[in-house]
């Protein structure tokens, strides 16, 4: 279906083609065509092919929970499926279905717990180099280093004992490239590609080797049994493997680095931040589940980073069948795009939208959770599985970290890096000082 076609109840718009695609000239179009025809526009793109922006809330929230099955994976999937392979997150139908009623144990909050000793571990050794730089009076990259936290946690959280034995036993780490250069061409392509035997060679080993009595996600991945009792291929199982290494450290990471820019910019907001801390979790001894349930401000903390930085900036969908919105036609075939960032940030759902505030979440917010203009995970049955391992690795990060150490900014804005994922187009350096002696 064409625009042409649909003009009678079709949202306004510019009436020239547009380009639409996973870049900063996309957020600058989409922005302008906001603020000039409001929160539905229509595009015409290439080919003539109708393209929709959305930024009504409720709609939204119709198009991913209520009225998902009408829609697909739209425009820049393929990006992520040459990255990635056919997993959860680029998968459709039948085949995301399957996927995601075999993995979702996996990440049950009972065996998310079990994973809480690991976060510490992964923490504790971030504190033990910062205390030393603080002590020499040096600087923090923040990037590499909320990079290498998460990537370390999220590959020992899936290999378990093999993450020594297979992974970094020659002395690298063969996936380090993944958080020392932020860019995802063809070139990582071809090295995630090539990381494919090395997976292939230790779920081999786990077939001929005795049950393993830790947890990890291998484990739970490789017993995992569709409907009819099968497992996954092996060429599924390294997809899915390969969407959990890549999109369960990017999120973390990210999300990491810019509160600690932003914590490093709001003195208030840290003191504060790093008073829970030291009041429910003084040492790693005091982290589980219920003293990491009892950080509200930790967490609001980090849903105001998401808010203003969510990891995925623009999701896009294709509609499988005709549908209507707000008054308008949305024709089959339609590009449709959503973007966290640009409702995250538009002044008529939120104060001062572009002020870090956390007292925008929690208890005392006034916002119920359920009807809030925010998607950082996106909503409904594709959203992300794994948040709340990410948001427990994350208060776990924070609340032992924050009253430990004062963050100053130094060097310039990091700016945006607007890609596939939100990153910083400048890495982030800290000054540290410690809160207390070591």
């Amino acid at each position: 279906m064409t625009l042409a076609s649909s003009r009678d109840r079709r949202p306004p718009g510019p009436d020239a083609p547009v380009r639409l695609g996973i870049d900063p000239q996309t957020l600058e179009t989409l922005e302008a065509a906001r603020r000039e025809y409001g929160d539905i526009v229509a595009f015409r793109g290439a080919g003539g092919r109708c393209a929709y922006f959305i930024n009504d809330p409720a709609e939204i929230r119709r198009i991913l929970v209520r009225q998902h099955e009408r829609y697909r994976k739209g425009p820049g999937f393929e990006r992520v499926k040459m990255l990635l392979g056919n997993g959860l997150i680029v998968s459709d139908g039948d085949a995301w279905r399957r996927s995601r009623t075999m993995i979702q144990p996996a990440f049950s909050r009972a065996n998310v717990h079990r994973l809480i000793g690991l976060m510490k571990r992964c923490t504790l050794e971030r504190e033990r180099r910062w205390t030393e730089i603080a002590q020499e009076g040096g600087t923090i990259n923040v990037t590499q280093e909320t990079s290498d936290f998460a990537l370390e946690l999220i590959l020992r959280a899936i290999f378990g004992p093999d993450y020594e034995t297979h992974i970094v036993s020659g002395g690298d780490n063969p996936f380090a490239f993944l958080s020392q250069d932020p860019t995802r061409d063809l070139r990582v392509v071809l090295q995630l590609r090539e990381l494919r035997e090395l997976l292939l060679r230790i779920v081999d080993g786990r077939r001929g080797s005795e049950v393993n009595d830790g947890y990890d996600f291998l484990s739970v991945y490789m017993s995992a049994r569709d409907k009819n009792g099968q497992a996954f291929t092996d060429e599924e199982l390294l997809d899915e493997l390969m969407n959990l290494i890549v999109a369960g450290y990017e999120t973390s990471a990210g999300t990491l680095n810019w509160a600690w820019y932003l914590l490093a910019g709001n003195p208030d907001v840290h003191a504060r931040l790093a008073r829970e801390g030291a009041g429910k979790v003084p040492t790693a001894d005091a982290v589980d589940e219920e003293s990491l349930s009892q950080l509200p401000y930790t967490l609001a903390v980090l849903e105001e980073t998401l808010r203003l930085y969510p990891p995925v900036w623009l999701f896009t969908r294709r509609a499988e069948a005709d549908d209507a919105l707000s008054g308008y036609d949305l024709p089959a075939g339609t590009d449709v795009y959503l973007s966290p960032y640009v409702l995250h940030r538009t002044g008529e759902y939120w104060r001062e939208p572009d002020r870090f505030d956390p007292g925008r979440f929690g208890p005392d917010s006034g916002m119920k959770k359920g009807e809030r203009p925010y998607f950082p995970f996106s909503l409904g049955p594709r959203r992300c599985l794994g948040e709340y391992f990410s948001f427990l690795e994350m208060k776990t990060h924070l609340g032992l970290l924050a009253q430990r150490f004062v963050m100053s900014r130094t060097g310039e804005p990091p700016g945006l890096d607007l890609g596939i994922n939100l990153r910083t187009r400048r890495d982030i350096h800290l000054q540290p000082a410690l809160t207390a002696p070591a």
